[in-house]
């Protein structure tokens, strides 16, 4: 069962305003890296981690991991 975060990112230092704070964010969780013995390299075959959806209420975030089958968690960032 794919696990996934529910959440509304905070501005980078680089923004001003709060421009792509609006929308909530599902990012699926992914499995640690393994490191490379040769090379020292961090490398995986999970490729989830690169995967972000976008959704305009937290409603529909959650309707979609529901609908799609998996566990999922609302992480409420502090900001100040």
């Amino acid at each position: 069962m794919k696990k996934a975060k529910i959440y509304i990112p905070t501005k980078t230092a680089m923004q001003s305003g709060r421009g792509k704070t609006k929308k909530w964010v599902l990012k699926f969780e992914t499995r640690h890296g393994v490191t490379n013995p040769l090379m020292g390299w961090e490398s995986g075959d999970d490729t989830m981690g690169e995967v972000i959806l976008e959704f305009s209420t937290k409603n529909k975030a959650i309707e979609y991991a529901k609908n799609n089958n998996m566990k999922w968690q609302i992480v409420y960032v502090r900001c100040g």
